[in-house]
């Protein structure tokens, strides 16, 4: 009996032991991921709870094992299409993650929500791509984020395009139908050109809803944090001909915002032909937009051309909510630029509606001098005659609207070249403006042309028969001005016929 009873503990004991060496072999699943409610409500009272509190920037590092990668390995990390989220399944989006850099500052969390529950993603090495293979032992690092990428069929049913990226600080862009990535639009701006520095407000966190099957729209959610304030954020994005994209943000400011840029947009202006010279260029052009677009609540269609300025210039514009604002590129031949591998001219305009009542306040444009086309060195936002301040919460709520360019009242005709240069004797500017949409016949047409400064002379109005359209010129002599603000829009009688061009001249 006592033997029996030895023999099968021993059994057992070996049996324990098999079972240990079985477990140590076969690795522990995966722990699932964390899932959790979520709404719109549910972000919002965590932007409002979060602003309570001081703000603490993360200072991310690369994990262990990524940081043993040369620069060069890790930026020949890319995410690899076949793990596309929701790309098994028979839906219009697909979802694309982005690393974060290697001199890694802060990395983003990206989750998905379905039926009201979110579970943040984890970025495994499965679903990436390197130039050679990832070392073994990184086979369970979560990679760290920047941002995400959205993919559709808004060209071709048989190719998915990306047409929206979420990366860096609180950019975001979008292009619609046979356009190219262009301008970008940004959650906030803060301080922007202010002499004490710009505060750049990040989006840490976003969510993304699952869309449904034949859904025309994808909606994502966005934590925004900064040492000023927080802010939640919806975004509602509808790609097509033109791209849509409805935000509606609450910001929770921890401290005083005197200048506060809603909706604001930043581009890339090096030169056109008004300052081409100052460049040594082989291209007539180089801009990813070339005008500011502002249609005011009086109903004046205002164009101002964007410049590249030897100092910084900042701009206000209106003094009520207007109708509509953005920043926009009218120079669609690809001979305007002679650049077949930047194709500017298929870059997208993106025009801004308000949704809201914004309060009163004022358009500003802000050109910073740049002497680079891969510096962004235009911005355009709605500055609110107050600052924002902490314990009010702050809503607005616009569309933005990407597109070649902003649909205008029929019966105004809109500038499409802008010249300048000096008078024969050197004493005066010479400007040339070309006008399209108000026909070509300047029968019972006149001129409204004022500056602020110096004397203008030889002001004409003639037909433009080459564009079917009108050409007015006129030079100022600018005596000792150093900077004159001049205003020029073609009149029948007491009613425009073209949209009101702004320019800025400056002795520099």
């Amino acid at each position: 009996m006592a033997v029996s009873i030895a023999k099968s503990l021993l059994v057992l004991a070996f049996a324990l032991v098999a079972a240990d060496a079985c477990a140590a072999k076969t690795p522990a699943p995966p722990k699932p991921p964390d899932t959790y409610p979520f709404t719109f409500d549910t972000l919002l009272a965590d932007a409002k709870r979060r602003a309570s509190t001081p703000y603490s920037p993360q200072h991310n590092r690369l994990p262990a094992g990524l940081d043993k990668l040369s620069p060069e390995q890790y930026r020949s990390i890319r995410f690899n299409p076949d793990a596309g989220i929701w790309r098994t399944e028979q839906l219009p989006f697909r979802l694309e993650l982005l690393r974060a850099g290697y001199n890694l500052q802060t990395a983003v969390t990206v989750s998905t929500v379905a039926d009201g529950v979110a579970h943040d993603v984890v970025a495994t090495p499965a679903m990436f791509q390197m130039q050679s293979a990832f070392p073994a032992q990184l086979d369970k690092v979560s990679l760290p984020l920047s941002g995400f990428r959205v993919r559709s069929r808004i060209n071709s049913t048989k190719i998915w395009d990306e047409f929206l990226v979420f990366q860096g600080a609180s950019y975001f862009r979008a292009v619609a139908k046979s356009l190219l990535y262009g301008l970008s639009a940004r959650g906030l701006a803060i301080d922007t050109a202010e002499p004490s520095g710009e505060e750049f407000p990040l989006f840490t966190h976003f969510w993304i809803e699952q869309p449904v099957p034949h859904s025309t729209t994808i909606v994502i959610y966005a934590l925004l944090e900064s040492a000023s304030t927080t802010g939640a954020y919806q975004f509602t994005v509808q790609p097509g001909v033109e791209t849509f994209t409805d935000v509606d943000m609450t910001l929770f400011p921890r401290s005083e915002i005197r200048v506060a840029g809603i909706a604001p947009l930043t581009s890339m202006f090096l030169f056109d032909e008004t300052n081409r010279g100052r460049l040594d260029d082989y291209r007539p052009e180089v801009h990813d937009s070339d005008g500011l677009m502002i249609a005011a609540t009086s109903g004046e269609q205002i164009f101002r051309p964007l410049a590249n300025p030897i100092k910084l210039q900042v701009s206000t514009f209106t003094t009520q909510q207007p109708q509509g604002f953005g920043l926009v590129q009218r120079s669609r031949q690809q001979s305007d630029f002679q650049d077949f591998d930047a194709q500017y001219e298929r870059r997208p305009s993106a025009w801004i509606e308000p949704k809201s009542d914004w309060g009163p306040g004022s358009v500003e444009l802000v050109e910073i001098p740049s002497g680079r086309e891969s510096n962004d060195n235009i911005v355009a936002f709605w500055r609110p005659s107050q600052p924002l301040t902490p314990g009010r919460a702050a809503h607005f709520a616009y569309r933005i609207v990407w597109n070649a360019e902003p649909t205008q009242p029929k019966s105004l005709g809109k500038t499409i070249a802008t010249r300048s240069g000096a008078s024969l004797d050197g004493k005066r500017r010479v400007f040339l403006l070309d006008f399209v949409g108000a026909g070509e016949k300047i029968d019972g047409l006149r001129l409204d042309l004022s500056s602020s400064a110096g004397r203008i002379s030889n002001a004409a109005l003639m037909s433009n028969s080459a564009l079917h359209g009108l050409r007015a010129s006129f030079e100022i002599d600018p005596r000792d001005a150093e900077l004159i603000e001049l205003r020029l829009r073609i009149m029948r009688g007491d009613r425009p016929v073209t949209e009101t061009w702004l320019y800025r001249w400056t002795s520099s």
